[in-house]
């Protein structure tokens, strides 16, 4: 589904990311971790062609990530979503369903459905300025599974949310495997990314550190966050 290939991104002479390369499968859910500054954030702003690498390459199912066609069946979920305020939660599913090709009836009815399935039901009619951190980043998850992407790309999905809404959202992304949906999530709750990925990468100072199933990180009785803080204190795999 994804392949990055000795992909580099400086800003003038800071490296920011450093030759990464790695493949996510049709259907993985992918973890990419790491602290603050690692390049995370970096690395998929290149997947949605925000920004472009200084070199190398990156392809989303065959087609260059720099092509639009590479979008198309892409949802994205910020982890700070910027929703017009002045539009209801309904309002704003309609308008990225229709936005994403949906017929008007088609993007009413998904919206709806969408709707109950990020527990918003009873709130879908406020002004999205209205709704606290957590509420909005429940109709921005929205936005982002209205058009049933194959790749569904999660920057701090759950950033706002109680345990209940954290629970949700799990639930949510365990319902899409079965769809066959890829997921690259972009995480600090490690915790959750234990209980829903196959495969993480940790990453620091713009570099992989590791790359491998989740079995084989934690398979010495460690955590995912002992792991974590082990391999970024030291630097290296």
């Amino acid at each position: 589904m994804i392949t990055l290939n000795s992909v580099t991104k400086k800003y003038g002479p800071l490296t920011v990311v450093d030759n990464v390369s790695y493949t996510i499968a049709q259907g993985e859910y992918f973890a990419l971790l790491g602290p603050n500054g690692a390049g995370k954030t970096t690395t998929v702003k290149m997947l949605l062609d925000f920004v472009r690498p200084t070199s190398g390459s990156i392809t989303i199912g065959d087609v260059p990530s720099t092509c639009p066609i590479a979008r198309k069946d892409v949802g994205y979920c910020a982890e700070n979503h910027r929703i017009p305020g002045h539009l209801s939660g309904m309002e704003y599913l309609r308008r990225v369903g229709e936005l994403s090709g949906l017929s008007k009836q088609d993007a009413k009815l998904k919206a709806a459905a969408i709707i109950e399935r990020v527990g918003m039901e009873g709130k879908e009619k406020l002004e999205v300025r209205t709704y606290s951190k957590g509420m909005t980043q429940r109709i921005a998850l929205g936005g982002a599974l209205i058009a049933d992407p194959k790749l569904l790309i999660l920057d701090e999905p759950v950033s706002g949310l109680d345990p209940i809404g954290i629970r949700e959202v799990r639930e949510i992304l365990e319902s899409l495997k079965s769809l066959g949906t890829t997921v690259v999530l972009n995480s600090h709750l490690l915790s959750e990314v234990e209980k829903t990925c196959d495969t993480a990468a940790i990453m620091n100072k713009g570099k992989i550190l590791v790359k491998e199933k989740l079995s084989s990180i934690i398979s010495g009785g460690e955590t995912l966050e002992d792991v974590f803080v082990r391999l970024v204190k030291d630097g290296h795999a």
